[in-house]
């Protein structure tokens, strides 16, 4: 009976498998100073031409910066001022006149710019409701809205802190060929944000959008509804607003650039945009100054690897040349000291070196 018992018991002895036993063949790389030099010397030959092909490309893009923080308007008075202090929600105007010294050849694009503003903040980031954002109205919002997320008992659409705070700074570019003539450049908003924002993630309500936002209310920044954002091209109201998909893509630094207009290539600006001097027309609604913050338009061309940014460009150059200076210091450590050993002797460890 007992010897029934024990085979009746299980055995806790894993199975004889190589998995399960811990035989499985393994490899481990072991570096040496023949395969670790030539990984040093490779790396630095090949990172330090790609660094320079890429900062020559970066330094080839063109760009003007027009900072308007303190733009005043034709009373004298600074916008943002007046905005922070009488709050009534009327646009301040103001001018802005700079000059390009050379011609911006090729494709040509306004950027808007922001300073010591937190896209990145982690309860500004969470603070939209997606399924509203892709068409989806039931009456109801995601609570990571809150406190933007109703108004007095009414649901709000486009619900949180990142659409509340939608920029809507508007500009006007004008060139001034001479005193007499006056040439206005052309800009577009189409295509300004991503494919994939366009066409996946923003959707509108079907039918009528003014019917299909009735029981929601405009967020409480916002000086008209969604459905009105712009009052100039019907296809681009709603949550497919091309300004308003570029907003709600949050920026990853506390200073960053959105994409504003591309600049229509017709006419006079048929090859981009002649040097001389422009007009920057701008309709001031987006006050910066209480929060320390500063605001600025950039233009800029582009080239093969994007906008104007040196930092990949001296990345690649900085790590081939550490690589390189590695490697020379390793090759001089190896060939003086890699080929001594130690052998034992009787009156204790004598050093020899290997070959003599």
């Amino acid at each position: 009976m007992a010897d029934s018992s024990r085979e009746r018991k299980k055995s806790k002895k894993p199975a004889n498998t190589n998995f399960k036993q811990q035989r499985l063949k393994a490899w481990q790389p072991i570096l040496t100073a023949s395969t670790a030099l030539p990984l040093f010397f490779i790396i630095g030959i090949v990172f330090i031409p790609i660094g320079a092909v890429l900062l020559v490309a970066s330094d080839k893009v063109q760009e003007k910066t027009v900072e308007y923080t303190t733009c005043e308007a034709s009373n004298g008075e600074q916008c943002d001022k007046f905005l922070n202090d009488t709050n009534t929600g009327k646009t301040c105007a103001c001018i802005v006149k700079f000059n390009l010294s050379q011609e911006f050849k090729g494709d040509v694009y306004m950027y808007y710019g922001l300073s010591n503003f937190y896209q990145n903040h982690r309860r500004y980031v969470r603070s939209r409701d997606d399924l509203q954002l892709h068409g989806q109205l039931d009456g109801k919002v995601s609570s990571g809205c809150d406190p933007f997320g109703k108004v007095n008992g009414t649901p709000v659409a486009p619900c949180g802190a990142i659409a509340n705070s939608l920029f809507n700074d508007t500009f006007k570019l004008t060139w001034l060929k001479s005193d007499k003539e006056q040439i206005s450049v052309s800009l577009t908003y189409e295509n300004i944000a991503w494919k994939s924002d366009r066409e996946v993630k923003f959707k509108n309500p079907s039918g009528n959008l003014k019917e299909g936002f009735k029981d929601y209310t405009k967020p409480p920044n916002w000086p008209r509804p969604v459905y009105e954002l712009d009052s100039n091209h019907s296809d681009n109201n709603g949550f497919q607003n091309q300004d308003f998909i570029v907003w709600m893509r949050t920026a990853a630094f506390s200073t960053f650039r959105k994409l504003y207009r591309k600049i229509v290539h017709t006419g006079e600006f048929k090859n981009g945009l002649p040097k001389g001097e422009y007009q920057l027309e701008i309709n001031y609604n987006f006050p910066v100054t209480k929060f320390d913050g500063e605001k600025r338009v950039i233009l800029s061309t582009t080239s093969w690897i994007g906008g104007k940014n040196p930092f990949l460009g001296i990345a690649y150059i900085t790590v081939g040349v550490l690589c390189l200076v590695l490697g020379v210091s390793f090759l001089v450590i190896h060939l003086k000291f890699g080929k001594r050993e130690y052998t034992n002797t009787d009156h204790g460890m004598q050093l020899r070196e290997m070959g003599n």
